[in-house]
């Protein structure tokens, strides 16, 4: 059968399955310390429910929450996906996509499900760099924009400790040199260590941390499957987060059962490791929550075997009930098929007070639920290091009345005048949240 007819045939049969099932819950139900978790809903054919990717009209932007106010910081990035910022407030910016993947690709399931992710906004080839955003004069927009780092493969997390810049590329972490103030590093990346990639690399993303003394490296690798569905050894040091001595060079596996851990950052009261984790697809509208989790050492979250605990996913084969009985709950669910990438703790920003204490998690957005979830900036309080009380929108309007996406959030930090900073990847911007004036 020709390939297209085949798409289109797959992409009918999605449509209409998408139409059969979709969620008989709220995304508020799926959220919080204890989410509801109906029976798996397993389709032939998986519920597609795509917000096309289109772009901001002109002079349209997010809907910001009472008392904030939104304004573009930086406008024509190509794929902006991550973000940091540096001591002295210069802000570096990931443009960046998927790397070259071909064996993630193949067979009929792979093939329509690169198309779908393209219609989504993600089919865009990856600038492969790093871009430096300097706000010198401090009126919220950034005037001078440069080259920082290029020829990168996909790169993502990033992170200062002392004069050496760590930058998590789809297969390496680097180590280059950095002066406070410059504005481009034209040095060779030095490799720390290999991370797992290749031809078949499906959750392509890694993020890196530095411990508050420096000592260590935190980096996240998410796993090459939705549930193992690739073989559990091409899941070989995946879904888990690296420790990574940062004199030696030794790593070791920190937690692991982690599906799709993307942000990671330390919660300022405990000073626990916190991550925003991408959970499983394919179940259900309802099913699987994403969530934010403290990461304890050692700990093992499920993946692939088990979701929220000790809920059993019997797609997987072999299972494994003595890791299943160790697998921990989550501690806080911030609905299913949210996309909760970003993470970001509130310390130091000028938000009004209801922001002072909590988290901000930029929600990609869903494809794999009926109706959309996700698609927004949301805030979850914290009270002693915890979370405490419901989530707050603090970016919405992303989809627009016909249910195409303008933008959608990723990356998420606190910028060094206590504004919140959100990249837009579709939107190709970094959105500035700040008090209402």
């Amino acid at each position: 059968m020709h390939k297209t007819r085949l798409a289109l045939l797959i992409m009918t049969a999605g449509a209409l399955a998408a139409c059969g099932e979709s969620s008989t819950l709220q995304v508020s139900d799926g959220t919080g310390p204890s989410p509801k978790l109906p029976e798996p809903n397993n389709t032939l054919i998986p519920t597609v429910n795509i917000a096309p990717a289109i772009g901001w009209p002109d002079g349209a932007k997010p809907t910001a929450a009472a008392g904030t106010q939104v304004g573009a910081f930086a406008e024509g990035l190509d794929h902006p996906r991550w973000l940091y910022v540096l001591p002295n407030g210069d802000v570096l910016v990931a443009e960046t996509n998927a790397p070259p993947k071909p064996d993630d690709a193949k067979g009929i399931r792979g093939w329509v499900m690169e198309k779908v992710m393209g219609r989504a906004g993600a089919g865009v080839p990856s600038p492969n760099r790093i871009t430096l955003l300097r706000d010198a004069d401090h009126d919220g927009i950034a005037e001078t924009r440069t080259v920082f780092l290029e020829n990168l493969n996909s790169p993502f997390g990033m992170a200062l400790v002392g004069n050496e810049l760590y930058v998590a590329d789809s297969d390496t972490l680097l180590r280059f040199p950095y002066q406070p103030g410059e504005t481009a590093i034209k040095a060779p990346g030095t490799k720390v260590i290999d991370l797992p990639g290749g031809p078949l690399n499906h959750h392509w993303t890694k993020n890196v941390v530095a411990s508050k003394d420096g000592r260590k490296l935190y980096v996240s690798v998410g796993s090459n499957s939705n549930v193992g569905e690739n073989g559990l050894a091409a899941e070989q040091g995946r879904a888990a987060i690296w420790e990574v001595d940062r004199a030696s060079g030794q790593q070791r596996i920190f937690a692991s059962g982690l599906r799709n851990p993307n942000g990671m950052a330390w919660e300022p009261q405990s000073g626990k490791l916190w991550t925003a984790v991408n959970e499983r697809d394919e179940i259900g509208s309802d099913l699987v929550p994403d969530y934010i989790t403290s990461v304890k050492d050692g700990g093992f979250y499920g993946w692939p075997f088990s979701y929220y605990g000790q809920h059993v996913d019997v797609r997987v084969t072999p299972q494994n009930p003595d890791l299943v009985a160790k697998a921990i709950v989550p501690d806080y669910a911030v609905g299913p098929h949210t996309a909760s990438l970003g993470l970001a703790f509130a310390e130091g920003n000028t938000l009004p007070a209801q922001f002072a204490h909590g988290a901000f998690i930029g929600q990609h957005g869903s494809w794999n639920r009926k109706p959309h979830s996700g698609y927004k900036v949301i805030f979850v309080p914290f009270e002693e290091g915890k979370p405490n009380g419901a989530p707050m929108d603090v970016l919405t309007g992303f989809l627009n009345s016909d249910e195409k996406a303008m933008g959608r959030p990723v990356g998420v930090v606190i910028d060094r005048q206590g504004g919140l900073l959100v990249a837009d990847d579709v939107g190709n911007k970094v959105w500035r949240v700040s008090a209402a004036k």
